[in-house]
């Protein structure tokens, strides 16, 4: 039995801290709001996980120090754009046997910076992995089958979260490439903002299809560059988190997409999801990081250009359509 902190009461951080009780696991559920942590001591339930009956032995907490100091592992799982401000609460306490496994997926907007290294920037001496894959809160809670590969530099490590994690509904893969897991994770919520807006549009399966392969054609080019690996964009972080994020509407970055779509302004969108939609944050930083690394990105540039410019929806999937006819595989000779 390991003492375990969730950092964080979404319904992604809930429904591990359940899956993780259930494996045996002594669970501690940390979150900010007051309001939040009096609601689950008393109803066991969220609101947004209908179908989670929270274990009444899980313990809730709005003390952070509490939550951390006898942890042996810390899943951080707040949503992205809050992971380096929480990271460096958790720097007063954290102690160096502890394992920081990270399971929010995003980009820095400001500094192009993915989350384990903003988490190792404000604990140097952290030991941090990464959780990802195709994974929905709303069917990790109903105990559907579900795979996921953890991140990590040493064998060693992978393979203790990988034991705490895996039961017979929650399958765990290993892999050192760190890298190439976030930016798979990161890019395909952009990505489903496209396939989101398509959808908004009234376009069908050939649309969804064609954007799901050319943004992973977009992703592994970038992530490829930045240094990971390309069966990591073929496997479980890559273009399985990418169909089902595009595809299902438990997605928030898809049906933001999909209002964006109906004619709704991005801010509507985000307010009408009720959820933060990653992908928004991750658009520009996709961008910056496309344009630094000098990799061609149409899909990102066109999703960036309806966010952020007022494009008609309309009108950039035509500018998608009527590029530069170009081959499909450059590397291919004839």
């Amino acid at each position: 039995m390991k003492k375990i902190t969730v950092i964080g009461a979404g319904t992604w951080g809930l429904a591990l801290a359940s899956l993780l009780h259930n494996n045996g696991n002594r669970i501690t559920v940390w979150s900010a709001l007051q309001d939040e942590i009096e609601m689950l001591r008393r109803d066991f339930r969220h609101k947004n996980l209908p179908d989670l009956d929270i274990p009444k032995e899980i313990f809730f907490t709005p003390d952070l120090k509490e939550a951390v100091l006898d942890a042996e592992v810390l899943v951080l799982a707040v949503p992205s754009i809050f992971v380096r401000k929480t990271a460096a609460q958790i720097k007063l306490f954290y102690k160096s046997h502890q394992i920081i496994v990270n399971v929010a997926k995003g980009i820095e907007e400001k500094t192009n910076m993915t989350l384990i290294e903003q988490i190792e920037q404000e604990i140097p001496n952290a030991t941090v992995v990464v959780l990802s894959g195709p994974s929905h809160a709303e069917e990790v809670a109903k105990k559907l089958p579900t795979t996921c590969v953890v991140g990590a530099k040493n064998l060693e490590t992978a393979k203790l979260i990988q034991s705490i994690f895996m039961n017979s509904v929650f399958r765990v893969y290993t892999s050192p490439d760190i890298i190439g897991i976030e930016i798979g994770g990161a890019l395909k919520n952009v990505i489903a903002l496209a396939a989101g807006i398509a959808d908004g549009l009234g376009y069908g399966d050939n649309t969804k299809a064609a954007l799901i392969t050319r943004g992973m054609a977009e992703i592994s080019r970038l992530g490829m560059k930045m240094g990971g690996k390309a069966q990591s964009f073929y496997g479980l972080s890559g273009i399985g988190d990418l169909i089902v994020t595009c595809a299902s509407m438990h997605s928030r970055n898809r049906r933001a997409g999909v209002l964006i779509g109906q004619g709704y302004s991005m801010e509507k969108a985000m307010k009408e999801v009720k959820m933060i939609v990653e992908g928004v944050y991750s658009a520009k930083a996709a961008k910056a990081l496309a344009d630094k690394y000098e990799i061609e990105m149409p899909i990102i540039n066109e999703v960036n250009a309806v966010l952020f410019d007022n494009k008609d929806p309309k009108t950039a999937v035509d500018s998608l359509m009527l590029r530069e006819k170009i081959t499909e595989n450059p590397e291919f000779s004839w």
